[in-house]
C-alpha cells in the first residue's frame, strides 16, 4: 500500500481535490490515472481508501470509496532532545523514531549546545516522509524549539525523566518506565547537561536515568528510548 499525506482531508468528506503540487505528483511522476485507487491519512488516525475520477496535474480529484479510524495509542511517548552539530545525525533519529512511533518531539537548547538554532521547516517534511513510508496514520508533533529552563519549568504531565552522563544516582530508565504512560524523556547535546540544568530538572521532578553501560550519541541515545518505550508498549 502507498500511503499519502493531506492534513486537510476530514472526516465525512466525499470527495477531495489535491493542490497543484501533489496532483502534479500523482498524475505526472506516479503515473496515477482514472480508475486508480489511493489510499490518504490526514495523520490524525484516518485511513481513507478512494478512487481518482479526475487525473488532473493542475487539480486531481478522488472519491473516497472507504473510510477507517485507528484508535491512538496507549502510551505516549515526548522526546526532548537538545540539536546536534550536524544536521542530519539528528534528522536520522527523526526519521527512524516516526518509523518506531514517537508521538512528539521537543528541539531543546540548552547550555552546552554547540547548535543553538533550529528551523523546523525540513523536519516536518522529513517527518511526513517516515510517516508515510511506515504506513502510521498518526503524524508526529514537532515542536518550536524552545531553552531547556522554560521546557523543563512548563511540561508537568506524565512520567518525567532526564539522561544524561553525570556520575551520580541514576535508574535505569528500562526499569523505571510504566506501560501506558506519557513518558517525557530529556536528550542533552554532545557537550551533555550542565550541573545546572540537571539539577533544575530534578527539582522540577525529572527523575535522573541511564540508557545503559556505554555512552552514548545523542541521536542514539533519543532512539534507544523511543524504542524501548515502543516494546514495552507492544
Amino acid at each position: 500500500m502507498q500511503l499519502f499525506y493531506n492534513s486537510d482531508i476530514k472526516k465525512g468528506d466525499a470527495t477531495f481535490f489535491f493542490d497543484k503540487e501533489e496532483s502534479k505528483h500523482i498524475v505526472k511522476v506516479l503515473r496515477k490515472k482514472e480508475g486508480d485507487k489511493i489510499f490518504i491519512t490526514n495523520g490524525l488516525g484516518y485511513l481513507f481508501e478512494s478512487e481518482i475520477i479526475l487525473a488532473s496535474e493542475k487539480k486531481c480529484e478522488i472519491k473516497i470509496t472507504k473510510e477507517s479510524y485507528q484508535q491512538p495509542d496507549s502510551f505516549y511517548t515526548h522526546i526532548a532532545v537538545a540539536p546536534t552539530k550536524m544536521n542530519d545525525r539528528l534528522e536520522w533519529f527523526l526519521e527512524k523514531a516516526t518509523e518506531i512511533g514517537i508521538h512528539e518531539i521537543t528541539p531543546i537548547i540548552c547550555d552546552h549546545s554547540e547548535r543553538k538554532v533550529y528551523k523546523i521547516d525540513r523536519a516536518e517534511k522529513i517527518i511526513q516522509a517516515a510517516m508515510k513510508q511506515s504506513l502510521h496514520l498518526y503524524l508526529p508533533k514537532i515542536n518550536e524549539p524552545v531553552l531547556f529552563s522554560q521546557f523543563v519549568k512548563s511540561n508537568s504531565e506524565g512520567q518525567r525523566f532526564i539522561a544524561h552522563c553525570e556520575e551520580t544516582d541514576k535508574k535505569s530508565f528500562q526499569k523505571a518506565i510504566a506501560k501506558n504512560e506519557k513518558v517525557v524523556l530529556l536528550i542533552g547535546p554532545e557537550g551533555d547537561f550542565s550541573t545546572k540544568e540537571i539539577n533544575l530538572a530534578i527539582a522540577n521532578h525529572y527523575i535522573p536515568v541511564t540508557l545503559g553501560n556505554t555512552r552514548l550519541r545523542t541521536e542514539t541515545a533519543a532512539l534507544v528510548a523511543c524504542h524501548t518505550l515502543a516494546l514495552l508498549n507492544e
